[in-house]
């Protein structure tokens, strides 16, 4: 295959190059195939990334050739890719603002493909808004593991319908899962990290043998730790269907509540790391199962206030 590849994507010239590199050695799988994945994901994945300032982690000689987060527009953005000027309170870098990449259309996503920008991550808010989800890590500390997290998943579903929030679960795509919760969009990030946090501590002190909500590591062997801090208006959380750095292409799955309850009983592979080519097909049958994470929802209830 030659070096470089000019294609034509929705009208947009791109110029791709070194598809036949391999970016996850153990699988064999080449920079073409994530371009590939990228590509037929694309239906499912834009709506979750559209007006949401990306941070992108690129690995541009593969997942076992080290790595680097890329929150800046590169030098060689081409024009038509949007790109949004967003402040950056307290950088480490000391910049007050970053020209942020926002994939709002394929040829900007094949775009990214192509610079080996493997892993997507998202804030919870889309520009100019409050946050309209709410998202909760859940962590396992060996020998704890994703059955756990499914026990501790069906745990803060239930919790959290008591409040009338709905939840949706998917896979990090690594070790644990996620819960999203769509929300009103009218609260600022510490009222949502608030509530999550107040429920991360309920359950921790319900379920003290399986469940931490503090974060040092001292407490997390055997338990499920519930990062309430992804709701920090600085932090993002890897995108559904975003692949992940992993020895084989896996893929941040979005999962059916059915699969994460076998989960938790124990039973496999209901709940279980799922990767590119799995993805696809789960989409083929079964579409896109956080479609309701696009439709808002409701008002958190207030947190007492800090004193």
């Amino acid at each position: 295959m030659p070096e470089r590849v000019k294609v034509e994507v929705d009208g947009r010239a791109l110029d791709l190059s070194n598809l036949d590199k391999v970016l996850f050695p153990e699988a064999g799988f080449t920079k073409g195939e994530v371009i590939d994945y990228y590509t037929r994901i694309a239906p499912v994945l834009l709506p979750h990334l559209a007006d949401r300032a990306l941070t992108r982690i690129r690995f541009p000689n593969g997942v076992t050739g080290g790595s680097f987060f890329e929150k800046n527009a590169p030098a060689a953005t081409p024009t038509w890719v949007r790109t949004e000027t967003l402040p950056v309170p307290g950088s480490s870098k000391g910049r007050e603002t970053i020209d942020y990449v926002v994939a709002d259309d394929l040829p900007t996503l094949v775009w990214l493909a192509n610079l080996a920008a493997l892993e997507l991550h998202t804030p919870q808010w889309r520009i100019g808004t409050h946050p309209d989800l709410m998202v909760v890590d859940l962590d396992p500390g060996p020998p704890a593991g994703l059955s756990q997290c499914c026990r501790v998943a069906v745990l803060l579903r239930d919790r959290l319908a008591l409040d009338g929030v709905t939840a949706y679960p998917k896979t990090s795509g690594k070790k644990g899962m996620q819960l999203c919760c769509p929300i009103s969009a009218t609260q600022d990030a510490d009222v949502v990290s608030d509530y999550a946090k107040r429920i991360a501590q309920e359950l921790e002190q319900a379920h003290p043998k399986l469940v931490v909500s503090r974060m040092a590591k001292n407490l997390r062997p055997g338990k499920v730790f519930i990062d309430w801090s992804q709701n920090n208006a600085a932090k993002t959380t890897v995108a559904p269907y975003s692949l992940r750095a992993q020895a084989v292409p896996a893929v941040s799955t979005p999962l059916t509540w059915d699969e994460v309850e076998a989960g938790a009983a124990g039973k496999r592979p209901s709940a279980k790391p799922y990767t590119a080519g799995e993805v696809l097909r789960r989409v083929e049958k079964a579409g896109d199962l956080l479609a309701p994470l696009l439709d808002g929802g409701p008002e958190l209830p207030a947190v007492r206030a800090r004193r």
